[in-house]
């Protein structure tokens, strides 16, 4: 892994952070800002994970192949605090991608809002001032 793919991966991460921080400044009582909150919830997730990967090769830190690891040496190594809250990240993620329950969809909404974007953000600041 070179500087450049890490970078990168840092940049698509940071885009879709911030789109998913528009969907939450949106208007939730439209069902379509539900929906769009989650998707991209999903979405930021899905590159956290690969954007730690990509962080801990170029480290030299560990060769990660699951999202598990991932977290797991990410915590390790200082990067994340909030162990559980990521793992409850993943469970949440793994509900919306199979089904859909308007009230699990609601309850997983206001866990974006309240608690999981400000997570996503540290990840954000944490790797930005290593890259800087």
């Amino acid at each position: 892994m070179d500087i450049e793919k890490l970078e990168e991966k840092f940049l698509n991460y940071s885009k879709a952070l911030s789109r998913l921080k528009e969907s939450l400044e949106r208007d939730e009582s439209d069902d379509i800002v539900l929906d769009a909150v989650i998707q991209r919830f999903e979405f930021t997730y899905e590159l956290s994970w690969k954007l730690l990967k990509a962080y801990l090769s170029f480290n030299g830190i560990a060769e990660v192949r699951t999202l598990r690891e991932a977290f797991k040496e990410a915590f390790a190594a200082g990067l994340l605090n909030e162990g559980n809250v990521w793992i409850d990240m993943l469970e949440d993620r793994n509900r919306t991608s199979h089904t859909y329950d308007e009230a699990e969809a609601r309850a997983i909404y206001e866990k974006v809002k309240s608690e999981y974007y400000t997570i996503l953000h540290h990840l954000k600041e944490s790797i930005g001032r290593e890259l800087e």
